[in-house]
């Protein structure tokens, strides 16, 4: 696996991957390869499932430690992996740049491009605007970007009561990181005119209650001409 930023979906995925090996008894190695503490979040995440893991081999159901099949492996930016069929290029976005005091610069969130014979396809990862991602992304087949809406997501929580629950301090660092952390829509579209991509991909998408992003791609072509699709599970490209 390669990880952008280490919270939120890939704690999930590491989670989940772990919990499955124990429920079916896998023993195939599984890397996570990711920014820095990419490592220190897959060694908890082994030590979280020990206890249990230990119960199965004791029961018989399965003989392999999760810490024999579970790796973490942190990468540098720049071309992390290459041979005949593939280069794998990373480079740090701006998704935590917005961070203050103690936390400034400790965390990092990496985009990728994967560059095969036939295409090349790049993910931004959770970022904010980025001077980096967009030439990362130059004539790029697909770019498959994450999209979010402040809006959207204040109008979520302020229905089900979580945002009169929080402190104005809290309102306030919740819309700084969904403004700063995360692009908008104009920037998407603005981010794959410039790089001069072929398709954009809209993923990691904020929860939207209807469940129709259509008005999003729209906002995206606004400043984007190329193909603009929303993704699904399981779609193919």
């Amino acid at each position: 696996m390669r990880a952008t930023a280490l919270h939120g979906v890939l704690q999930k995925l590491v989670l989940t991957s772990e919990k499955l090996a124990l429920s079916l008894s896998l023993t195939i190695t599984t890397i996570t390869h990711g920014p820095p503490r990419t490592t220190e979040l897959v060694t908890a995440a082994v030590q979280y499932f020990t206890i249990s893991a230990e119960i199965r081999i004791a029961d018989g159901g399965r003989s392999i430690p999760l810490a024999q099949v579970f790796f973490g492996h942190d990468v540098r930016t720049g071309v992390i992996c290459e041979d005949a069929n593939i280069k794998v290029t990373a480079v740090e976005n701006s998704h935590f740049d917005f961070h203050e005091g103690p936390a400034a610069g400790k965390h990092k969130s990496y985009a990728y491009r994967f560059e095969t014979p036939d295409r090349v396809i790049v993910f931004t990862g959770d970022t904010g605007a980025s001077d980096a991602v967009t030439e990362l992304a130059k004539d790029a087949d697909l770019l498959v970007s994450e999209t979010s809406s402040c809006h959207g997501r204040m109008e979520e929580m302020a229905h089900d009561g979580r945002w009169q629950a929080m402190s104005p301090a809290e309102q306030a660092g919740i819309v700084r990181q969904m403004t700063q952390g995360h692009m908008t829509l104009d920037e998407i579209g603005k981010m794959a005119a410039s790089a001069n991509v072929k398709t954009v991909v809209l993923s990691h998408l904020t929860h939207k209650a209807d469940g129709d992003y259509t008005p999003w791609a729209e906002e995206v072509k606004k400043h984007f001409s190329g193909q603009v699709i929303v993704a699904k599970d399981l779609m193919e490209f």
